[in-house]
């Protein structure tokens, strides 16, 4: 497709038509301009007075007008074409436009009918924004339409990807700021053309908003010559298309026969691909020039505002107390001519209401924006099928991530008819032991492949990319829009998503409490390849904090899982997956460790989500000296080497062991929905009996979650305490003070009646560190005694109460 720069030819709109889009245009600048100023006098049927002005002005007017441009555009190509588009605004600040423009085609007042499509309903609409009690600033949940949370930049495109994978009959309309494409995660996602089949998934349209500035910078984009800039797309990928300029009429005409020759170009596209020729095409993208703040104040105090980065925000301050600035604001709002544009009622007039799509066509309506509209459930196997047989705790060992990657293998096949799950990771599939997933399908691949590559095609369902942030993108925009996802991280590296993640928590948060919003598949991550398993690649690998970060989030949200073995977490993946507006993080190892759990006692562990292991334990039904408790798999390794310790050294010692996997259910019920009752916490950890618990992750967190509970000052934690290098495993848990020699003097330590008889036990164990510590530096492996150590006690009665 040639690029455009000007307009030639028969025009694109007819002067009816080209009246009409102006002025719905208008419209929506109108309503964004008064969400930002006014909380009374809406028409403007009297002279603005201070009264009718907010307190407190709030709100960013600069990217507005063109995102209400593209809006209006998009609405002529939805009624023409029948076109089933979503518009995703990257310039989330954008917000009194995307609002402006739902409540224009009619979707604002259906939803929330208090907001009337008249006067009083445009009162409301102009009062409610950045108000108290009223809705945010930038597009959120509460914005029909979005999937998007625009409070953070850079992760538009992304989620404009994911939503288009699986998604043939969309068309995914992307707004990106000039601003939002500084950022990382916006700069790597252009990338995600080179996955987008044209057979299978739908159409993304990026619209690059170059106007100019930031809060007080200009863009580097925008003062980049378009030879660069076609330079830079072209090497993307793309092919990119110029809409520039600052003068309405030729503005409207050049963006209406850009857009009508694109989507030609997409049908050409869609019907030359083929699933046996899925030849990667050039799709097109625009770039669009326009000014910062077009159509508002030009000077403001003798200052030029429009196309500068003054028209960022608030163009015009202080307009209560300052009587030549509130003229300008009343000026700036007649300008649009509001009487031409609404009826006397303060209703859109028919002849621009026309101009919106029908139904579910509205953008504001589109079932894809409220993804639960459409969910389909998963279909899952019987996890039990995939079950490690264990005779005995610990008779064998296996890789409890590769056993999940079979049931998962089994989840993308079941589900392959409906295409409705993908599994997400930066080049870490195969690494974390997933790899039976490639039994039923290969990565997504678009690019050139060679006879030496493995497991690539165009009909793959593995997104790998070596990025954290498009994967978490991409599968973020595919949850919204209501399908089921998958996501392995290298533990230490998920941190790079942090603030997505809380982005997201954010998102389901608010909309929980919007009953017109459906919910949608959990978000569910397999963190492996862990802190305690990272000897090989030194202390740039080791950090469990990411637990931390969760736990912060709304306890209607998330969820902490620590699964011990592979039945576990057999059962802890297939719940996950069957879950809804939940943020699920499960954190399991991916090399050989011990079977602990037959999937009966599993299963019953895992619906406690805490339990005692009585074939561990010494209690014989009496009270215990001492309480060993674990969360994660080698703390649980840890922990039964510490009491196999001490059973053989104090066979008189009385020891519960009590492992947790649900680690949320330590919190008191007030707190969290799975927290446990008092009762229950006393049952399990007693009320006043030394609590050693080795944890996965930092210490501390421990303590924030068992504060309020009677036992509390009798915890003693251990775990992470930031120690760490290239050495052995057992050393991991050495430097940390984890492993079971320092839990065992822990424990005696805590038990004053050990106070003679296990000075001596004390000693032989700070001996075998030392021994431990010259042996690994001799033989560069841990000694024979902890490499070969093996549960030898029998399972008892039951494994878990």
């Amino acid at each position: 497709m040639s690029e455009i720069h000007s307009h030639h030819g028969e025009p694109a709109l007819d002067a009816t038509e080209l009246s009409l889009i102006d002025r719905y245009w208008r419209a929506a600048n109108y309503l964004s301009v008064g969400q930002i100023y006014l909380m009374d006098n809406p028409l403007l049927r009297q002279p603005l007075a201070p009264e009718h002005i907010k307190p407190r002005l709030l709100g960013h007017w600069g990217t507005t007008p063109g995102l209400n441009f593209i809006y209006a555009h998009l609405n002529r190509i939805i009624t023409r074409r029948d076109a089933n588009i979503i518009y995703i605004c990257g310039p989330g600040h954008g917000g009194p436009g995307m609002v402006a423009n739902t409540w224009l085609e009619g979707v604002y007042s259906e939803i929330y009918p208090h907001v009337s499509a008249d006067e009083a309903g445009m009162r409301r609409l102009f009062k409610q924004f950045s108000f108290p009690g009223g809705v945010p600033s930038h597009v959120a949940p509460e914005t029909p339409g979005s999937i998007h949370e625009g409070g953070e930049l850079g992760y538009s495109l992304a989620h404009a990807y994911g939503a288009a994978f699986d998604n043939p009959d969309l068309v995914v309309a992307c707004v990106v700021g000039d601003g939002e494409a500084e950022t990382g995660p916006l700069a790597t996602a252009w990338h995600s053309n080179k996955f987008l089949n044209p057979v299978r998934d739908g159409v993304v349209l990026p619209i690059l908003h170059l106007n100019g500035y930031k809060i007080a910078n200009p863009t580097v984009l925008a003062r980049l010559s378009d030879d660069d800039l076609r330079a830079l797309f072209t090497g993307y990928g793309y092919e990119p298309v110029f809409i520039e300029g600052h003068e309405p009429e030729a503005m409207h005409q050049l963006m209406a026969a850009t857009l009508d020759r694109i989507f030609d170009r997409f049908a050409d596209i869609r019907r030359a691909a083929t699933l046996e020729s899925p030849e990667r095409p050039r799709w097109p993208m625009i770039i669009l020039r326009s000014p910062k703040g077009w159509t508002g104040p030009k000077f403001v105090d003798g200052k030029m505002v429009e196309n500068t980065w003054r028209a960022h925000q608030v163009p015009v301050d202080a307009c209560r107390t300052n009587a030549g600035h509130r003229q300008i604001l009343e000026d700036w709002l007649k300008s649009y001519d509001p009487h031409d544009l609404f009826d006397d009622s303060g209703a859109l007039r028919p002849e621009l209401k026309a101009l919106a799509p029908k139904g579910v066509r509205r953008m504001g309506a589109n079932p894809h924006a409220n993804g639960g509209l459409l969910t389909r459930p998963l279909v899952t196997p019987d996890f039990r099928q995939y079950a490690v047989a264990v005779a005995e705790p610990g008779d064998r060992e296996d890789q409890a991530t590769l056993i999940l990657g079979q049931y998962l293998r089994d989840v993308m096949r079941l589900n392959a008819g409906t295409a409705n799950f993908r599994v997400f990771g930066p080049d870490e599939t195969a690494s974390n032991r997933l790899s039976a997933v490639f039994e039923a399908t290969d990565r997504v691949w678009m690019a050139e492949t060679l006879d030496s590559d493995e497991h690539l095609s165009a009909d793959g369902r593995v997104m790998e990319i070596l990025s954290e942030h498009m994967c978490q993108g991409w599968l973020e925009g595919y949850l919204l829009t209501g399908r089921h996802g998958f996501f392995s991280c290298y533990e230490a590296f998920i941190h790079i998503i942090d603030s997505m993640v809380s982005q997201h928590a954010k998102w389901l948060q608010v909309s929980r409490e919007l009953e017109w919003r459906k919910p949608v598949p959990s978000l569910n991550y397999l963190l492996t390849s862990h802190v305690w398993r990272q000897d090989h690649n030194g202390f740039s690998h080791q950090d469990p904090g990411f637990v931390d970060l969760v736990a912060n989030k709304n306890p209607e949200i998330v969820r902490v899982y620590f699964p011990p073995d592979a039945n576990t977490l057999l059962w802890v993946g297939d719940h996950c997956l069957k879950t809804w507006d939940r943020v699920n993080v499960i954190v399991a190892g991916k090399q050989p460790e011990p079977q602990w759990l037959t999937m009966d006692e599993a299963v019953r562990h895992c619906e406690a989500g805490a339990g005692v292991w009585r074939w561990a334990g010494t209690e014989d039904g009496l009270e215990p000296d001492v309480v060993m408790a674990c969360a994660g798999d080698v703390p649980t390794k840890e922990t039964l080497a510490a009491i196999d310790l001490l059973r053989q050294n104090l066979p008189h010692l009385r020891i519960r062991m009590v492992n947790v996997v649900d680690l949320m259910t330590l919190q008191d019920p007030q707190h969290h929905p799975h927290g446990m009752s008092d009762a229950e916490f006393d049952r399990l950890f007693t009320s006043d009996r030394p609590v050693i618990f080795a944890y996965h992750g930092y210490p501390y967190l421990i303590h924030r979650l068992v504060y309020k509970r009677r036992n509390h000052p009798n915890f003693h934690v251990r775990g992470y305490i930031e120690q760490g290098t290239t050495t052995t495993p057992f050393d991991m848990t050495v430097l940390n003070e984890l492993d079971r020699y320092h839990l065992a003097i822990e424990a005696i330590r805590r038990l004053p009646i050990l106070e003679e008889k296990g000075a001596a036990v004390i000693a032989g164990f700070e001996e075998k560190l030392r021994k431990h510590h010259d042996w690994i530096r001799e033989h560069g492996e841990d000694m024979p005694e902890v490499r070969e150590w093996r549960w030898t006690w029998g399972r008892g009665e039951t494994a878990s109460g």
